[in-house]
């Protein structure tokens, strides 16, 4: 059987659309669907004379198997016939979706979640699970463009070698076309290191700069474009600010896939800069994608 796609539910809105997003990954992956809530202790401060929080209330039980249930009715009207399965798992939301996301590929999360359920899906649980998850986490943010590209932000990272695949894998099954899109700037490649505006900055070949940001996606890409070769990819190199230029052309993406980390300086952040932003700043839907070994740490 294939791995599942997996969705963090709470009972939010937004965690819905992520169940109508995760429907539509499971179907053309012909892969089951397994529909996931965490009931953790809240971790804000109960008024005085509630009753001691107990995860097997049946008032809090009738709530979890209400929110499974309307999740579970829209990913069939979303996708008939997919093969869904229910799972509640005791324990903070990051805890129970990393264990989870061991054995799925690929995750779907909604960028935030009830605040009323504080040990539920936040949205902390996205940026959390994103650094740390084990497969690729899909996030819904904002309208996506239902007849735009797949964008691929190209960083020429070990890291963001697992974003290029997942890319590629992901437009053949949209049917979508392919941006590729690496930015850069008088900071790419160490050409300055000083302070000031990366984009006016002096240095002393910019035609090199170019030059070696266009290698760059040309080799990232080659290797996914043999793999996938019905994937017809436009490869555009930007001469911008990162992560402004990728929140930008989002809005005329119906999907951004970035790398947990790239050739910044932070190399001991497992989650960079550039996706945290997109994260939180983009257009539409983002997957951040890992580079794991399933079964070591």
């Amino acid at each position: 059987m294939s791995d599942p796609v997996i969705v963090g539910v709470d009972g939010s809105a937004s965690g819905f659309d992520a169940v109508d997003l995760a429907a539509r990954e499971a179907h053309p992956r012909e892969a089951p669907l397994r529909i996931v809530l965490a009931l953790g202790r809240p971790s804000v401060r109960l008024p005085t004379g509630t009753a001691p929080w107990n995860p097997g209330d049946q008032g809090l039980e009738a709530m979890a198997l209400g929110v499974l249930a309307r999740a579970e009715e829209r990913a069939h009207q979303v996708a008939p016939g997919i093969e869904i399965t229910r799972s509640v798992g005791a324990g903070e939301a990051f805890e129970v979706l990393e264990i989870e996301s061991r054995s799925a590929v690929p995750a779907a999360l909604g960028s935030r979640g009830r605040s009323a359920f504080a040990g539920l899906l936040l949205g902390s649980t996205a940026v959390r699970l994103a650094a740390h998850g084990r497969c690729p986490l899909m996030v819904v943010r904002g309208r996506a463009a239902p007849t735009g590209p797949v964008l691929l932000a190209v960083d020429g990272s070990p890291a963001g070698q697992a974003a290029v695949e997942f890319a590629f894998a992901e437009t053949a099954l949209r049917k979508a076309p392919l941006v590729a899109r690496h930015v850069w700037n008088t900071w790419s490649e160490g050409a300055y290191e000083g302070p000031g505006d990366p984009l006016t900055a002096v240095v002393v070949d910019v035609a090199h700069l170019r030059e070696t940001g266009q290698h760059l996606m040309d080799v990232a890409v080659a290797s996914s474009q043999e793999d996938v070769p019905q994937v017809a990819v436009e490869r555009r190199p930007v001469r911008s600010r990162i992560r402004p230029a990728l929140i930008d052309v989002s809005r005329q993406a119906q999907l951004v896939v970035t790398g947990a980390r790239g050739r910044g300086g932070f190399t001991a952040l497992l989650l960079g800069s550039v996706g945290q932003a997109l994260l939180h700043h983009a257009h539409c839907t983002v997957t951040v994608t890992v580079t794991v070994v399933r079964g070591k740490e």
